[in-house]
């Protein structure tokens, strides 16, 4: 049998990104690493800047998008109990239209069932919820028209989804999953033990028209698309990996396609009009965990590939080589772009992987959530695949904008019937990491032609204008830069409310914070060197806790500077000791 995990490389020592001092410093570091990600020497300001120009080809909604950056969705852990909106999800929205991004990308995940939650608050996209989405989506336009004069740009959609595989509806702690198929490795580590727990072909059917009401009630409210999702996972992501499925899901890629064209066949044949956009998760790898080898309490080893030697071919990823599943193949992501431009959606918004089983894939980040593990490679090298299949994908883009032909090999392999349609715009993402030098990167690849529109996520809970800053300033506030802490992560998978914790002052006083605090900190004192680290000055305790403990670090380390220096300068001693280290549903 192959070891898989023992070929893999020692985890990187990161070098920290505000360390680098310059785009020729980050480029020269990006070389040693031998990725292709191109960094601009200046932010360009004003109406020259790339990001500021309008996406001319194609309109939402009758809408022309005014700039090239997005709001990503996002999975709120704040709503009712029912899946209306509370206070905080409110205040989220007002800030998105604060933001001055003219797309807000589904604003949140919405579950078009109960049952299909993720956890106990996500918001619920159903008739008894309508009032509440009617009243964030005013709320969002509200506050962009206050700030910047006008909304008649601003492009809002909502994300409908199922969190199949992930769904926790009724409880925090208890998985009550739904999926597409038996995964040898997934099941067990989300407590699928039985084929009861499998979607039959009759439920999906219902499924499907729960889709479909649920685009009525986003059109009936006043969002200017829905998106279809299909990434990180969750339920129809996991459908177009459904090879071993049997029956008209499963199988073939029509089969496993054959949701997405129901659901677009469905709102149309009942007269909504609504526009429709997809997010994608446009590869996937074998599911990781920690390194047992290298793991101690309180610090989580480097990420290594599950055990996947007696499932090859790997037949359970969508976009991943089937026989060597820790490398991407784009075959079928390409047949998958087609089919959405025959189908008439108009957004696609790539990502990958899965925060759930390959969050480095996913999300480069330079620390891990509660549940995941230390990079296995520098996260530039994420951010850099993402960035550089999406550019493929454009590519492909291109070539079916300029082909007038009929089906064929020389475009693609599709094995459905082709005709010229208009193609998607595309957004990207995973540019979180890039910290200060997001714009420098974001306005290259925007200038040329490797993405439509930029994508953010959770960097926005605390710094929403952050493009905006860079546009109109050419400068960023470091004190609010993510630095990929991974709280707005460690906190939901610990039952708290997701949101910028280092931060947002806003979740800072919450009472969630101290409890997040403390299950750092539990982490931390489970390890020997953590309970000895309680004992230790000040100055020693935050470099055993940098070093050996990261996860427990804003237990110890934060609270010692703010004594010492005040709440205003702990972003930036933290950026001078070690380059700092702050953080798409």
């Amino acid at each position: 049998m192959v070891t898989w995990h023992r070929t893999m490389p020692e985890p990187p020592k990161l070098v920290r990104i505000p360390t680098l001092k310059t785009p020729a410093d980050f480029r020269n570091y990006v070389a040693t690493l031998g990725l292709d990600l191109p960094c601009e020497d200046q932010i360009v300001t004003g109406a020259a800047s790339p990001l500021a120009q309008p996406v001319d080809a194609v309109t939402i909604n009758g809408k022309r998008i005014g700039n090239r950056w997005a709001i990503q969705p996002m999975e709120g852990w704040d709503g009712t109990a029912s899946g209306g909106a509370t206070d905080d999800v409110r205040r989220r929205w007002q800030r998105f239209g604060e933001s001055s991004a003219k797309l807000i990308y589904g604003g949140e995940a919405m579950a078009v069932q109960p049952d299909g939650r993720a956890n106990p608050n996500q918001l619920v996209i159903v008739e008894q919820n309508k009032k509440d989405l009617a009243a964030l989506r005013e709320i969002l336009v509200r506050a962009h028209q206050e700030r910047y004069g006008t909304g008649d740009d601003l492009v809002i959609g909502f994300q409908l989804t199922h969190s199949g595989r992930f769904c926790k509806p009724n409880d925090k702690s208890r998985t009550e999953p739904r999926v597409a198929y038996r995964h040898p490795i997934l099941d067990k580590k989300f407590n699928v033990t039985s084929d009861a727990q499998v979607f039959t072909d009759g439920e999906i059917e219902r499924l499907i028209e729960c889709y479909i009401a649920a685009a009525k009630i986003a059109r009936d409210v006043g969002a200017d698309f829905v998106d279809i999702k299909h990434c990180h996972g969750y339920l129809l992501h996991e459908f177009l990996s459904a090879f071993t499925r049997p029956g008209k899901y499963g199988g073939s890629f029509e089969n496993r396609t054959r949701i997405l064209r129901d659901i677009i066949a469905g709102i149309r044949a009942s007269g909504n009009p609504i526009d429709i956009g997809v997010r994608l998760s446009a590869f996937d790898f074998v599911p990781f965990k920690p390194d047992a080898a290298l793991s101690q309490p309180g610090k989580l080893g480097p990420g290594i590939p599950e055990d996947f030697s007696d499932c090859l071919p790997y037949r359970f990823g969508f976009g991943a080589n089937q026989g060597n599943p820790v490398e991407y193949d784009l075959t079928e992501t390409f047949q998958f772009v087609e089919l959405c431009a025959q189908l008439g959606v108009k957004i696609l918004n790539l990502s990958a992987g899965s925060p759930y089983y390959n969050p480095h894939i996913q999300r480069p980040a330079a620390y891990p959530p509660s549940d995941g593990y230390q990079p296995p490679e520098d996260p530039l090298v994420g951010v850099a695949r993402q960035i550089n299949v999406v550019r493929q994908v454009a590519e492909f883009v291109q070539a079916l904008n300029r082909s007038t032909v009929e089906a064929g090999p020389a475009v693609s392999v599709s094995t459905l019937p082709r005709f010229h349609a208009s193609t998607p715009i595309l957004i990207g993402s995973a540019y979180s990491y890039l910290q200060e030098y997001l714009p420098h990167v974001a306005q290259y690849v925007v200038r040329n032609g490797w993405t439509d529109m930029i994508g953010l996520g959770r960097m926005t809970l605390a710094y929403p204008n952050i493009l905006a800053d860079a546009v109109e300033k050419g400068a960023l506030e470091k004190k609010l830069i993510c630095r990929t802490f991974s709280d707005c992560t460690t906190a939901p998978r610990n039952g708290l409310i997701s949101g910028c914790y280092p931060l947002d002052k806003y979740y800072a006083a919450k009472p969630e914070s101290q409890k997040l605090r403390e299950i750092k900190k539990a982490a931390c004192c489970r390890h020997p060197a953590g309970r000895k680290t309680h004992r230790l000055p000040a100055r020693r305790r935050q470099h055993v806790c940098r070093e050996a403990l990261p996860l427990c670090r804003f237990g110890h380390e934060r609270r010692a500077k703010r004594k010492r220096q005040g709440t205003g300068a702990v972003q930036d001693a933290i950026a001078r000791s070690e380059g700092s280290k702050a953080n798409e549903w």
